[in-house]
């Protein structure tokens, strides 16, 4: 390096990095649980990991996890605090929120599979007790699109395989024009999400599984505590 007519001859002005995409990310909890997660030993997941794993083109600027507090069947008592546990590790990471919906168990009168009926002609039912999740979808969606309508990311990604979200992301893709992503949890993608045409799709494999785990053991301002067994 020489200088010369008061230049600096052979230095190179340093150019600032170009910032990645930002991505906002919404997690249908009870999907990715059910379509990726039952009867691996992957439960302890990492979601901005996970994302950024799969996005690894954008920066995860915020991730809103949707669920609800389950109510634990007489078989596995231990339910309700491994998934309290989990959102408590989720709380953890400052870029990650938590919204709840509500999780209904009602016992009902379903009819039997196939078709019977009585003597008199009624048909026969059973009284089954169904569980389920209400409420995550409509929040997601509710905060899918007043984001996008906010222009408070670069790309907008849903990891669930719930067609109930087609409405949205169509909206979001095909009128607004935005960059919304799409990624699996399952081997066998709704093919009504996929007609939506998202910008990104992405699967969620195995190995993205195995390699996005959170730490065995995890510390905020309770003090310290460990992923369940078996997790």
């Amino acid at each position: 390096m020489a200088f010369q007519s008061g230049l600096w001859v052979g230095c190179r002005p340093s150019v600032p990095p170009v910032p990645k995409p930002r991505a906002n990310i919404y997690v249908d909890g009870f999907n990715l649980y059910r379509r990726a997660l039952v009867g691996t030993p992957y439960k302890w997941l990492d979601l901005e990991r996970l994302a950024s794993l799969l996005l690894h083109k954008f920066e995860i600027q915020q991730i809103r996890y949707f669920t609800a507090l389950i109510r634990p069947a007489p078989h596995d008592l231990a339910s309700m605090a491994r998934q309290r546990l989990y959102l408590r590790a989720l709380r953890t990471n400052p870029k990650i929120s938590i919204q709840l919906g509500e999780f209904r168990s009602d016992v009902r009168s379903m009819p039997v599979h196939p078709w019977q009926y009585d003597e008199f002609g009624r048909l026969v039912t059973v009284r089954v007790r169904k569980t389920e999740e209400k409420g995550s979808d409509v929040n997601l969606a509710t905060h899918l699109v007043a984001d996008a309508l906010r222009n408070s990311a670069d790309a907008y990604v849903v990891i669930s395989n719930d067609s109930d979200l087609v409405g949205p992301i169509q909206y979001l893709v095909h009128e607004i024009g935005v960059v919304v992503g799409l990624i699996m949890p399952s081997a066998t993608p709704s093919k009504a999400l996929v007609k939506t045409q998202p910008n990104i799709i992405r699967q969620i494999r195995t190995g993205v599984l195995a390699a996005a785990q959170l730490p065995s053991i995890l510390t905020d301002g309770k003090g310290e505590f460990r992923k369940p067994e078996g997790w």
